[in-house]
């Protein structure tokens, strides 16, 4: 549980009020009262919180030390100037961004974001039943919202059902953009980590220097299996063994399906691995709808050119019954992510510093101290 605490020494009150939770100091806005702690990881700790000004139940996440690591500090960058800009019922919505004292040397950042129940990893290790309407809902706003993205020209690039969250409406929204990206079509090389590797793409696991928007649809393909069949699909512990697991149930490929993939050591690695015959999905999935099993196959396909979009995928018969495309319209304006990774750590403060100010237009409110 939150414990109140008195403001350390040499810390100002400034509208804030102090909180203990798992270990942690939550210097926060006194309109917010924290409940209890709800997740804690390497990106920091989350608590509920109710904000007493509109009564209204949220979620704080506290980025402990953010500069104590540059890749951490970017990735915080990031999301928040994305969420900024993106607004969909199926995208975790950001509500506020706490303003911290000083300016030049602050250390930790407080996001406020809306409080969901769980999350889809959570559902789909727990003994409660799926049904085909469950896997179809969970699956068509998972669509809705990376249609969003990628209308926007976004890739989300590390989907997997731990971001994706849910409330007891099975209400979905897809949250952590930390590694979103823009998706450059003039061949920007994005070489750094991406996707959780359960999830991670042929052309990820092969080390292709180019790719684009179907990275996320392979991985919403993976995700689907999990939860037709409550276990993930492609297991693999390095990239050598998931693209073995990959080929031993979409079987073996043939030169046509090998041309995207641009190192000729990736190539021969996958033409060496044994013959396999492939396992049919619906073998593996029997209990799964028919039209169900054809749209994983669509999504799981080796060969990115050929593999079904976000778009088609929700005009996909599977989809039929949910999808409307006049009610799910494209985001407005493409969103730039594109910040140099070589910044030093006091303009990523910064340009923090200002994402901040989108948020409390009003700094004059604030006694802020340029320290």
């Amino acid at each position: 549980m939150a414990t109140k605490v008195d403001a350390p020494n040499g810390m100002r009150n400034n509208g804030k009020h102090y909180y203990t939770m798992c270990q942690t100091m939550f210097e926060i806005d006194t309109k917010y009262v924290p409940i209890m702690p709800i997740g804690r990881g390497s990106y920091g700790t989350v608590c509920s919180s109710i904000n007493q000004e509109t009564n209204e139940k949220v979620a704080i996440k506290k980025i402990n030390n953010v500069f104590d690591n540059r890749t951490d500090a970017l990735r915080t960058l990031r999301e928040m100037k994305l969420l900024r800009h993106l607004r969909h019922e199926n995208v975790i919505s950001l509500k506020d961004i706490m303003m911290p004292p000083r300016r030049r040397s602050f250390k930790d950042v407080y996001l406020v974001s809306e409080l969901m129940d769980t999350d889809l990893d959570k559902i789909i290790m727990s003994s409660q039943p799926l049904s085909n309407e469950h896997c179809q809902y969970f699956l068509f706003q998972l669509l809705r919202g990376l249609k969003c993205l990628h209308s926007a020209g976004i890739l989300h690039r590390d989907l997997k059902p731990g971001n994706l969250l849910i409330n007891g409406n099975s209400d979905l929204k897809i949250c952590d953009f930390g590694l979103a990206r823009t998706n450059n079509n003039e061949g920007q090389l994005m070489t750094e980590y991406v996707v959780t590797r359960p999830y991670r793409a042929p052309e990820l696991l092969l080390g292709c220097d180019n790719y684009g928007s179907s990275i996320d649809v392979w991985s919403v393909g993976c995700i689907f299996a999990e939860l037709l069949g409550r276990k993930t699909i492609f297991p693999g512990t390095d990239c050598l063994g998931q693209l073995k697991l990959i080929v031993n149930v979409l079987g073996s490929m043939n030169d046509g399906d090998l041309e995207f993939i641009d190192s000729l050591r990736g190539r021969n690695y996958i033409k060496s691995l044994p013959h396999a015959p492939g396992i049919p999905l619906y073998s593996m999935y029997p209990q799964a709808h028919p039209l169900a099993i054809d749209l994983l196959q669509k999504m799981l396909i080796f060969d990115p050119s050929k593999r079904i979009s976000v778009t088609e995928a929700l005009e996909h018969p599977y989809m039929a019954a949910l999808y409307d495309p006049s009610a799910n319209p494209p985001a407005q304006v493409p969103i730039d992510l594109d910040i140099d990774e070589n910044l030093g750590l006091d303009k990523i403060r910064e340009m923090l510093w200002q994402e901040m100010l989108q948020y409390n237009r009003r700094p004059s409110k604030w006694r802020i101290f340029n320290k």
